[in-house]
């Protein structure tokens, strides 16, 4: 590895102690429909979307709450204390297409239609509200 990567690897993990996050990978759904619960929540007090989340008929809530539940759990690990009421809140929030697998359905005369089945990846960043003050 080069001089200048290398530094510039070692801001990134740097940068990386400070941010509290949690990732999950290949969901089998499309990124559309994760993204519609992804917007439910974005910029909400963590304590506001679980309950968003618990109650929201989609079937992507019940992944991204569980999802939230890491981001918080992240967090009280790095700083050694419990997230209090109104500490925290989804500061970040993306889902990206994954890997999409592709399928043929039998169609009539012989032909075939290609079934496309996607999926995502989802990216949630929490932070304090305490930073949220100082970054305005």
């Amino acid at each position: 590895m080069g001089a200048r990567k290398k530094i510039s690897a070692e801001k990134r993990k740097e940068a990386l102690k400070t941010m509290y996050f949690a990732k999950l990978q290949n969901v089998p759904t499309s990124p559309r429909k994760m993204r519609l619960v992804a917007d439910l929540i974005r910029g909400m007090e963590v304590n506001k979307a679980l309950a968003v989340l618990k109650f929201s008929s989609k079937e992507a809530a019940g992944r991204l709450e569980k999802l939230l539940r890491s981001a918080i759990a992240n967090w009280e690990v790095k700083n050694d204390r419990k997230a209090e009421d109104g500490e925290l809140y989804v500061s970040k929030i993306f889902v990206d297409s994954a890997v999409m697998l592709k399928r043929l359905r039998t169609a009539p005369q012989g032909r075939g239609y290609r079934i496309r089945k996607r999926s995502n990846h989802v990216t949630l960043f929490v932070d304090s509200m305490s930073n949220k003050d100082q970054n305005k």
